[in-house]
């Protein structure tokens, strides 16, 4: 049976409003108009203002990135969808349910796996995910406790107290206890921060598993290479205010920006004028290094000026524009420095 089957506590097509497609569900799996927080100050603090006026639609089914430094507004997003924040003003949808209207509905669409460890020691996951599935009203004899656990590699660690897990694990039995009630939306909140390869390998596969059966997955994280691997349509959050938010592919060739990296037959101690005259560079194993831009420049016309200069062409590699790159352009922050609240 797949982790997704309708259950009758959740029976989404007969609540939630239409889409075209015909499906019964809503285009957008999570749709922000103008949300707005702003955190009341003190007589030592100014009101702080957390987001500024968010427009964002995340399309249902879709593997989204939301990224951003931190500080940026992140955490607070996440927790107004979570119901843990009272936004100041502004609209929030998710899976078609208005947070504000039908809070007890809307959090019965989605699940959140936190970045913190917050789990009671003395709870195993058994009981962890049975008193989880109790407070969503799933009858026990719909309950699917031991499944979870298998597709999550906690088997053998049912009934063990949570305080003996290992980090990794403790973030699995996270994982586990959001998927409980088989929410048609997941937030990811930095879920692989200090954990090992094989964790991250073996979630990031479980949860492509899920999206590819029709689960929305949001992910925050500060690694940008698992974003760029695993998502489809990518935000950018800087200071409270979506700053870009697109198709991945769609972001990457606003950058129009590519490095061509040449090596030659015999390695030239100087640039040959021509070569410099494009920008090129010499790296440090006397290679030549060319950045361009695919708009205004080809391959090919840089290949003829190397030929025409008489150099011997012995290999050669490309680069394209990476998340990074993106990110530092919009942000002005490399996603490992930042500044110390999300």
């Amino acid at each position: 049976m797949s982790l997704l089957t309708p259950q009758r506590p959740v029976d989404l097509r007969d609540e939630l409003p239409g889409s075209s497609d015909g499906s019964g569900l809503p285009a957008f799996a999570i749709e922000l108009e103008g949300l707005t927080k702003v955190y009341a100050g003190s007589r030592r603090m100014l009101p702080k203002r957390a987001l500024e006026g968010v427009d964002l639609k995340i399309p249902r089914g879709s593997f989204f990135a939301l990224l951003g430094p931190n500080g940026a507004g992140k955490s607070t997003l996440i927790n107004i969808l979570a119901g843990l924040v009272v936004k100041t003003s502004g609209t929030a949808h998710v899976f078609g349910v208005d947070i504000d209207a039908h809070p007890r509905r809307a959090r019965r669409v989605i699940g959140v796996v936190p970045q913190e460890l917050n789990l009671d020691a003395f709870f195993t996951p058994r009981e962890a995910l049975e008193m989880q599935a109790g407070l969503y009203g799933i009858p026990p004899a719909e309950r699917r406790t031991d499944e979870i656990l298998a597709a999550v590699g906690l088997s053998d660690k049912a009934d063990a107290y949570a305080r003996s897990l290992s980090g990794g694990m403790r973030r699995r039995l996270l994982v586990a206890k959001a998927l409980v009630h088989r929410p048609p939306v997941v937030i990811l909140d930095e879920p692989t921060a200090g954990v090992d390869v094989e964790l991250r390998r073996s979630l990031w596969a479980y949860m492509q598993e899920l999206n590819r059966e029709g689960v929305t997955v949001v992910l925050t994280t500060h690694y940008l290479e698992e974003a760029e691997q695993l998502c489809d349509w990518i935000a950018i959050i800087d200071k409270g205010h979506v700053v870009a938010c697109d198709r991945k592919e769609q972001l990457l060739r606003q950058l129009d920006s590519k490095e061509l990296t040449i090596t030659l037959a015999q390695a030239p101690a100087v640039l040959p004028p021509a070569l410099a005259a494009m920008g090129a560079e010499l790296d440090g194993l006397g290679r030549v290094v060319v950045r361009y831009r695919p708009s205004r420049v080809q391959v090919g016309q840089i290949l003829e000026q190397v030929r025409a200069s008489g150099c011997e062409i012995a290999d050669l590699a490309t680069r394209e524009a990476d998340l990074e790159a993106l990110f530092l352009r919009l942000t002005g922050k490399r996603p490992e420095s930042e500044d110390p609240e999300a």
